[in-house]
Formats: structure tokens, C-alpha cells, sequence
């Protein structure tokens, strides 16, 4: 039996397993990543601990302020952080690109297996999809081992399965492998891996979600740190006599890179689910729409961006009067306000992709129906289709009534289908009409493959309802930061002109106190500018971050991103009206 020592403490062995654990995947990642390691160290590792030592030097050396050498040499810290773990972290991205979309890599290969095209053609075939990225590169190095190596397909498969960074995708490979090897069928072994694939996939997919959850905690944490280190920057100027707008800038940097790393981080760890079909050949209405708006709202916002200019520079009788008018005008709003036509295309995004959802519901009963009723008649997708559409599918159909009328016209199938998939906007029904359009013309069977794309898309469509939920969580505490980080920002910032107007009013100097408070250096419109420029920075990475993580259209960030730049800024000049009206009291 095992002796356990009862001086150490269960929970700093686990913490000390989990370092361990941390450590050896970072050195394995070094062995993973594309670049060779002294390049790596040459371009990447020696520049960041020059940045480092210069960082040191200068928060030791440089004639600062503590509150600007801290984060000088957290700075270089931060860089030399970064640079160490970068190829975890393009492990981890390579691996998420693996999983992400390994349920319909393996819906499209049991989809495949179930026509008569030969096994290895399987996995050629794959290699041609583009879209799928990593798993693609995957299935033609699969391919290549088979053709140029003369390797059998489950030796590749076993030897892929060892090379690959994600446990999950290896272990699939690896039973493919051993199931083959012992005279199992493609197709019979894919059947028959659909469950455990689709069990998996949840397991990976509500991991991702967890970890998010995990970093808004993190993020939120941090955040909160940064905003007392932003006060303290406001703050302590005064009793120190220190280059408040110098210190102040310093921490915004500062500020500024701790949000540039989360948001990387959780782009990284997000997990990969377009609700949007994007291809460049044909223009919907729905795009059309969406450009149109995102290009009336920029061309909108550059108007007034020109106007103010004018109106700082004072330039011709326009700036002149918009230059009076600005006067009463608080410099959060007037940030805000040229931005707010960004809004809009966020506003059409949104509309319409409530439509794409609700296209997305009805896809799985349609593509069931179709197999079904191809199977039962033995007949076209046409002629079923002729009375399928008299069917009611709600907001899909239209598509399917319009892919029936291509299809009579004897316009080609493949052509029909991309329409059909081009209107829906849809990137699940793009992939899942793809599979089934391929499968039919290579001989599948229409009921096996609408059922098997019915359930998969199915269980898409359940954890996407979970990623909404953790999206909606996200929006609420990313709000609630840049409206209590925004009131922080700017009470400091008066209590500073408090302070500063009392050392005034009573005039200090005179009683000898006046070497405790500085009120001099103090610029409050610079540090006005400087604090309304963290709520322009936390709105754009903070809309980022929503886009990242809810899946949708990109201009959806430019909503969120007005919405962000509005609280903050609201949040400033309450603040600051409030606090006026406690001086005037």
C-alpha cells in the first residue's frame, strides 16, 4: 500500500499536478507548432525579452512616476508572457479547429460511406472541402499517406491518429482504424459511431461554453483590478504632484493590452458555429439589405465626424457655429454621437437573422420529409417536392417553393441547391443540403440520409440555444462593466476638480498647506479626453468579444459597439451631472 504524507496539503498536490500538467503541454506545443524552434526563438522569444529587459530598465532607471513604471514593466512583462505561450495557444487554436467541426465532418463521412464510391474517395472527397480548414488538411494527409506512401488506410488513419493534437479527433481515428483493419465497412462503423460522435460533440461544444463562463469571471476580475489601478491614477496625482496626464495614459495602455489579450483568448476558446452562409457568387436580398445599411451608416457617421472637426477647427461659418454649440456639449457625447448611425446595419443583422434561425427549426422536418417521401415514391426530388411544398414549413417555405420552380425549369440540381442554400442564409443548411444533394447523386438512400441529417442538425440546434443563454449572460456583464467602469472613471475624475477647486476657494498656500494637494497638474479636458477614450476602446473590444462568442453576422458587432459606447458615455456625464450638483449644494 501507498503511504500518503499528512503534512502536504491534498489541494497544493492537485494545484502542483496542474502546473505540471500546464508545463508539459506548453513544452509539447514548442514540438507541435509549424515553426521551427530556433526560428521561433530568433523572431519571436529573443524580441520579447529585449522588450522585457527594456521594460525592467525603464520602470528602474526612468525618471517616472511609480504609477507609470509599474505599468512599463508590466508591459514588458505582458509581452514576454505572451510570446512564451503563444504556441499553446496556436496549439489550442489548431485543436479547436479540429473539433469544432468534427460532428459534420463525420455526418458528411457517413453520408458518404453510404453511396458506391470507393473508401479511400471518402476521405479525397473531404480534403476538397475547403471550409472545414484544419479537418480537411487532416483528410489529405490521409489521403497522401494512401497514395504516395502506399500505406493502407487504416495504418494512415493510425498514424494520423497518434500526430493530431485533439483527443477527440485521435481517438476517433484510431477506432476507425482498428474497426477496419478487422473487416468492419466504412459505412457500418459510422452508423454506428453517430451516437458516441454526436455525445462527444455536445461534451466538447458545452466545454467551450464552461470555459467561457470561466474567463467572464476572469475577465470581470481583471477588469474591476485595472479600473481601481485607473482611479488610482486619477486619484493620487494630487498628493503626490506626479505628470497626472502622462500617468494616466500609461494605465490606459496598460488597460488596453489586458483587454487585447482576453479578447484573443476568447476568440481562441469559443467555439466555431456560423449561424451565416457567406459566399461572394450570388447577392441575396438579405446581404444586399445589409450592405446598403453598413454603408449608409458609415457614409452617416463620416458626415458627422466631418462636421465636428469643423466645428474643434472652427473652420468657415458652419464650424464657427457648431463650434459654439459644442461649448455645452459633454466630450462623451460628443464621441458618441457621430457613431450612433452604426447602429442601424447591426439593427437589419439582427432582424434578419432571427428569420435564419427559425429557417434553421425548420430545415431537420423538411430534409426528414424529403428522404421520406423520395424513398417511399421512388421518385425525383422534383416530383416530390410538387406536393411537399403545399406543405406548411414557415419561414422556409418560400426557399422550398422557389428551389421546386428551379428544379421544373430544368435548371441543374446543383445550381438549385445553391440557390436554395444562397437565400436561406443558413450555414447549417448550406453543409447539411450539400451532404444530401452528394449523397442522393451518388446512391445513397433519401430516408437514411434525411434521418441522419435531421438528428444531427437537431442537436446543433440544442446547443446553439445554450450558447444564446451564455451570450445573453456576456452582453449583461460586459453592460454592467462599461456603466460602473465608466461612474468610477469619471467620480475620481471629480473628485480630483473638487479637490482642486477647494485648494482654490480657500486658497492653501497662504496657510502653508498647500504641498499636499496639486492641483496643477491636472489638464481635466486632456484626462477627460484620455477617460472617454477607455469607453471608445471598451466598446470595440468588448463588441468584438460579442460577435466572437454569439456566432452571428459581423456587423452585429457595430450594434453592440454604439450601444457600449452610449452606456459608457451616459454613465460619464450622470456621473459628472450628479457630482456638479452635490459642489453646488
Amino acid at each position: 500500500m501507498s503511504e500518503t504524507n499528512p503534512d502536504v496539503d491534498p489541494g497544493w498536490s492537485a494545484q502542483r499536478k496542474q502546473l505540471q500538467e500546464f508545463a508539459s503541454s506548453i513544452l509539447d506545443s514548442y514540438e507541435r507548432m509549424p515553426m521551427e524552434n530556433r526560428k521561433y526563438a530568433l523572431t519571436v522569444l529573443a524580441p520579447t525579452v529585449l522588450l522585457f529587459v527594456l521594460g525592467v530598465a525603464g520602470a528602474v532607471f526612468l525618471p517616472l512616476p511609480i504609477l507609470v513604471r509599474i505599468p512599463i514593466f508590466l508591459l514588458g512583462a505582458l509581452m514576454l508572457v505572451a510570446g512564451a505561450l503563444y504556441p499553446r495557444l496556436l496549439v489550442e487554436q489548431q485543436r479547436r479547429g479540429l473539433e469544432n467541426q468534427l460532428h459534420l465532418v463525420i455526418t458528411h463521412l457517413t453520408v458518404l460511406s453510404t453511396t458506391n464510391i470507393d473508401r479511400v474517395a471518402v476521405f479525397r472527397q473531404l480534403g476538397k472541402e475547403e471550409e472545414y480548414g484544419e479537418l480537411a488538411v487532416e483528410m489529405r494527409r490521409i489521403t497522401e499517406l494512401v497514395d504516395t506512401w502506399n500505406q493502407s488506410l487504416d495504418d494512415a488513419l493510425r498514424r494520423r491518429a497518434r500526430a493530431v493534437p485533439s483527443k477527440e479527433l485521435g481517438d476517433f481515428l484510431d477506432r476507425l482504424a482498428y474497426s477496419l483493419n478487422a473487416g468492419q465497412s466504412l459505412d457500418d462503423f459510422l452508423l454506428g459511431e453517430q451516437q458516441t460522435m454526436i455525445e462527444k460533440y455536445v461534451t466538447v461544444y458545452e466545454g467551450a461554453l464552461g470555459n467561457l463562463e470561466v474567463m467572464k469571471d476572469l475577465y470581470l476580475s481583471m477588469i474591476l483590478s485595472m479600473t481601481f489601478a485607473i482611479i488610482n491614477a486619477i486619484v493620487l496625482p494630487i498628493l503626490t504632484g506626479t505628470d497626472a496626464t502622462m500617468t494616466i495614459a500609461a494605465v490606459i495602455v496598460l488597460f488596453v493590452f489586458v483587454q487585447l489579450g482576453f479578447y484573443f483568448v476568447i476568440r481562441t476558446i469559443s467555439p466555431h458555429d456560423p449561424l451565416w452562409y457567406q459566399q461572394d457568387e450570388y447577392r441575396t436580398k438579405m446581404g444586399r439589405q445589409i450592405d446598403i445599411a453598413l454603408y449608409g451608416s458609415v457614409a452617416l457617421s463620416l458626415v458627422f465626424i466631418g462636421i465636428l472637426g469643423l466645428g474643434v477647427a472652427g473652420w468657415t461659418s458652419i464650424g464657427q457655429s457648431i463650434q459654439y454649440v459644442m461649448l455645452d456639449i459633454p466630450i462623451p457625447v460628443m464621441m458618441a454621437a457621430p457613431l450612433t448611425p452604426l447602429a442601424i446595419p447591426g439593427l437589419v443583422a439582427r432582424h434578419h437573422e432571427n428569420s435564419v434561425k427559425e429557417r434553421d427549426n425548420e430545415f431537420p422536418g423538411f430534409i426528414r420529409a424529403l428522404g421520406a417521401s423520395e424513398s417511399a415514391k421512388q421518385s425525383t426530388t422534383r416530383a416530390v417536392l410538387e406536393t411537399l411544398r403545399e406543405k406548411d414549413f414557415g419561414v422556409l417555405s418560400r426557399e422550398i417553393d422557389r428551389l421546386y420552380t428551379r428544379l421544373n425549369m430544368r435548371v441543374a440540381p446543383d445550381r438549385s441547391w445553391f440557390f436554395f442554400t444562397a437565400e436561406t442564409s443558413s450555414y447549417l443548411i448550406q453543409k447539411f443540403s450539400e451532404m444530401y444533394l452528394v449523397g442522393r447523386q451518388m446512391g445513397g438512400t433519401p430516408k437514411q440520409l434525411g434521418e441522419l441529417i435531421s438528428q444531427n442538425m437537431n442537436e446543433v440546434i440544442k446547443l446553439r440555444q445554450q450558447r444564446d443563454q451564455a451570450t445573453v449572460t456576456l452582453i449583461g456583464v460586459l453592460y454592467g462593466i462599461t456603466a460602473s467602469a465608466a461612474f468610477a472613471f469619471f467620480i475620481g475624475l471629480e473628485v480630483v476638480e473638487i479637490l482642486a477647486t477647494f485648494s482654490s476657494d480657500l486658497n492653501l498656500a497662504q496657510f502653508e498647506f498647500g504641498k499636499i494637494i496639486y492641483a496643477g497638474v491636472y489638464d481635466i479636458p486632456v484626462i477627460e479626453y484620455l477617460l472617454s477614450l477607455i469607453i471608445l476602446f471598451n466598446g470595440v473590444l468588448s463588441a468584438l468579444m460579442i460577435r466572437m462568442v454569439d456566432g452571428g453576422h459581423k456587423v452585429n458587432a457595430y450594434l453592440h459597439f454604439v450601444v457600449l459606447v452610449w452606456i459608457g458615455s451616459g454613465s460619464a456625464v450622470l456621473t459628472s451631472w450628479l457630482a456638479g450638483g452635490l459642489i453646488s449644494v
